[in-house]
């Protein structure tokens, strides 16, 4: 191979490569929003885990009242689980991959309900009970 060719054929297999991380990452399930909050919990619309005609398997809620974000899952139509995205190993911050949320610490990981899957955390993450009131997700932050 003359390095001519060597050279484009590199640069179209980064290119490539980086192309598939951007889609990767649009299939990756959820989307980042801002909760609006008052005294009896944080409110988002249903709406936001719509993207067109497909739905997302979860959102990331934040807000400046709250140390760290939460990730709210959606099972089916009436089924949610809003979980607090603080390891509950060493408190960092925990990354959403999917259908697991993980440590970037310590490389605890998470299930999609809080349950450890793996240490060095050794208790469930904290959960918090959500409804649906008028087209809006209601969590109640206790």
């Amino acid at each position: 191979m003359e390095r001519k060719e060597f050279i484009k054929t590199c640069g179209f297999a980064c290119l490539g490569f980086s192309l598939l991380g951007t889609v990767l990452d649009g299939c990756s399930g959820g989307k980042m929003i801002a909760g609006m909050m008052d005294t009896s919990g944080m409110h988002v619309p249903l709406s936001a885990f719509e993207d067109g005609q497909n739905f997302h398997k979860y959102i990331i809620i934040q807000n400046e009242k709250l140390k760290y974000p939460v990730c709210v899952y959606r099972f089916g139509v009436n089924d949610y689980k809003a979980l607090l995205m603080q390891c509950t190993h060493q408190g960092a911050e925990l990354q959403v991959f999917g259908d697991r949320l993980e440590c970037p610490a310590h490389g605890s990981q998470f299930t999609n309900t809080g349950v450890v899957k793996n240490g060095p955390a050794d208790t469930n993450l904290r959960s918090f009970p959500v409804t649906i009131q008028q087209d809006q997700l209601h969590i109640t932050l206790t």
